[in-house]
């Protein structure tokens, strides 16, 4: 309980020291996030679509991300906390009112009532692997409904999720690393084996995640 409460401290203060949470940021409007997904949409509206730069992975699956996350990655990028060239220019180019607002529409894409209150039983050897890395005390017991600021991770590509916890662990990269000093805590004692482990039962469970087809982002727009 003392490690629970000490992680979510953290997040929240992690989340109040957050960039561009500033009062002139008004809450995200779905209808004017619409206008500006035109460089999302290439990579995050195909459904399978995968990245060959700066790794080869499937592009992560943001409809039906929160709304708070999909803010909090893309201000980590504006600041460099993330690295990752392409993501690092396209948050660059956005004002954080329009962060704002993509974060709101994507959203707003799918919404997935029927996930189950709590995951899977996972394999032994799994389930020792997030209970030492308390996985479920911040992304939920089913890994779909986290505390505030946190990713729903159920079901997302296990590729990513692999090259994402991996990044946790790298440092004096300028092209891949990620700054969330939580997440780098936890990530850092496992080997890339266990990762992978981790990162496939995850990948594997229900959610509410999903790839909505770009002609779908054509018709939200109009």
């Amino acid at each position: 309980m003392k490690r629970l409460l000490a992680t979510m401290i953290a997040a929240g203060a992690l989340l109040t020291a957050l960039p561009g949470r500033a009062a002139d940021v008004q809450p995200g409007n779905v209808k004017t996030g619409a206008t500006h997904v035109a460089m999302c949409i290439g990579c995050h509206g195909i459904p399978g679509y995968q990245s060959s730069f700066p790794q080869v992975h499937k592009v992560p699956m943001i409809s039906g991300q929160s709304a708070a996350y999909i803010t909090a990655a893309l201000l980590g990028y504006k600041k460099g906390e993330r690295k990752h060239p392409t993501m690092r220019a396209i948050a660059g180019s956005l004002s954080d009112q329009q962060i704002a607002d993509i974060a709101a529409y994507y959203e707003s894409q799918v919404s997935i009532s029927n996930v189950p209150d709590t995951a899977a039983q996972p394999p032994k050897e799994v389930a020792e692997l997030l209970t030492r890395g308390n996985c479920a005390s911040c992304h939920g017991a089913n890994f779909n409904k986290p505390i505030p600021g946190y990713p729903k991770l159920a079901g997302q590509h296990a590729d990513y999720l692999l090259v994402a916890l991996k990044a946790y662990q790298t440092s004096d990269n300028a092209k891949i690393g990620r700054g969330n000093a939580i997440m780098a805590g936890m990530a850092k004692p496992f080997s890339h084996e266990e990762l992978k482990l981790l990162a496939d039962y995850i990948g594997s469970l229900p959610g509410s995640l999903a790839t909505v087809p770009q002609s779908r982002f054509k018709t939200a727009q109009h």
